[in-house]
């Protein structure tokens, strides 16, 4: 997984999600096409605590399609697990924006590594623009000062 940092401390996102049933195999497994969905909903955590909400940002016509995913599998998660899952920005979006995660289970033991990459689309064209400004104006506004 790629750690560049452009000069920013990482604006890390904490999310908790409990495993189901229906995400597991016969075996009690989370099934390993599962981890983007968990990856999508700790970047819609990570997108709403620094101000944006997903449905606002869509209504207001910018889209964030995945052009690359990476997951780096390390244990199983099970049945029943509680899963925090760190999603992190090391570096400013341009015309895309890269988020990495790690997933811990409640014995804080490393289950998952990702990483994810979205490209900012414009919704009436669907051609790639660059970071909006009320969009770059929030994340760098939620980068801790040291």
């Amino acid at each position: 997984m790629s750690k560049k940092n452009k000069g920013i401390s990482p604006i890390s996102v904490h999310s908790e999600v409990e495993v189901r049933y229906a995400e597991t195999d016969q075996m009690g497994v989370v099934h390993h096409s599962v981890y983007p969905i968990y990856f999508e909903q700790a970047r819609v955590d990570w997108l709403r605590e620094v101000g944006m909400h997903y449905q606002k940002m869509e209504d207001n016509g910018i889209m964030l399609p995945l052009s690359k995913l990476t997951v780096d599998y390390k244990k199983p998660a099970k049945f029943g697990d509680i899963l925090n899952i760190e999603t992190s920005l090391h570096q400013l979006p341009t015309a895309s924006i890269l988020f990495d995660y790690k997933i811990k289970n409640q014995s804080n033991e490393l289950l998952c590594l990702g990483q994810t990459v979205l490209v900012f689309v414009n919704k009436s064209t669907r051609r790639p623009i660059r970071c909006p400004e009320e969009i770059m104006t929030l994340i760098t506004s939620a980068i801790p000062k040291d």
